[in-house]
């Protein structure tokens, strides 16, 4: 267990480490003991973690890409044997691992202290980006949060190189439908990117703007838009409203016709945004 002076709980909260040019690796701490989220490299793990004496006790992957993925059997080379959850896909590789899907239950039981028990995560199955894409959602030091891989960005969603517009739509309702107070971490530092497309589609989306202003603020800080919360990407990511009159008419007006139902519009924004 984490070490405790007093023997009170140890706090559980989750940082960044930055990877490659724009990916996340989500840290999940309590103390000493860390949990880390789609590790794609491991050099930047074992940084923090020797800066921060840090011992890595577990890793959560969402899917098989290599960048979410491609640090774990250097991560358990320099760690020894640790859990490694993910999708059940035979294209995650890098180390054994458990194998989970939707509504399974992940403890993290290397973030268990005195007084306090082992964090758990509820996994989701949210096919789209690909066939077997997870996300991992529940409640840590307090707070929801939703691991969400590359399914849900901050105002934005994921490419689908696998799935259908139905099934990536309906993973994104999914996800919209968890507590409005869930911190998204996703996998990537897309926002100011994504905002510029649903400013495109939204321009007059009091939200959008607002959410501009304070991505704006906080990229010139030197510091990451992530967390989001789900609130506000309710208000200001276009993916997440196709079912709201405006975004349906920017989508409708983009492809020259009219779309019958969010799935049509869906897909017409992500092929809007495939080439934006």
């Amino acid at each position: 267990m984490p070490p405790s002076a007093t023997g009170a709980a140890v706090p559980v909260h989750v940082e960044p480490i930055r990877a490659f040019n724009d990916n996340y690796i989500w840290c999940i701490r309590a103390g000493s003991a860390a949990v880390v989220v789609d590790p794609g490299e491991a050099a930047p793990v074992l940084v923090a973690a020797a800066q921060q004496a840090l011992r890595l006790t577990g890793i959560l992957l969402t899917h098989h890409h290599n960048d979410h993925i491609g640090g774990v059997a250097e991560l358990i080379a320099a760690c020894g044997p640790l859990p490694v959850y993910g999708p059940r896909d035979p294209r995650v590789t890098g180390a054994p691992v458990i194998a989970v899907g939707d509504g399974d239950r992940v403890e993290l039981a290397g973030l268990a202290s005195e007084g306090q028990p082992a964090p758990v995560l509820q996994v989701l199955e949210v096919p789209g980006h690909t066939s077997s894409h997870i996300a991992f959602h529940g409640e840590l030091g307090g707070e929801h949060v939703l691991f969400s891989g590359d399914t849900l960005f901050s105002i934005g969603c994921g490419r689908m190189f696998e799935g259908t517009a139905g099934q990536m739509s309906a993973s994104l309702d999914r996800l919209a439908a968890l507590p409005g107070d869930s911190r998204v971490y996703c996998g990537h530092e897309y926002t100011r990117a994504n905002i510029a497309f649903a400013r495109a589609v939204e321009p007059d989306n009091p939200d959008l703007l607002a959410w501009s202003e304070v991505t704006e603020g906080l990229l010139a800080a030197g510091r990451p838009t992530l967390p989001s919360l789900l609130a506000t990407e309710r208000l200001a990511n276009p993916f997440l409203r196709c079912r709201i009159p405006s975004v349906a008419r920017s989508a409708a007006a983009h492809a020259g016709h009219e779309l019958a139902g969010p799935v049509e519009v869906f897909a017409e924004l992500r092929a809007w945004k495939n080439t934006f």
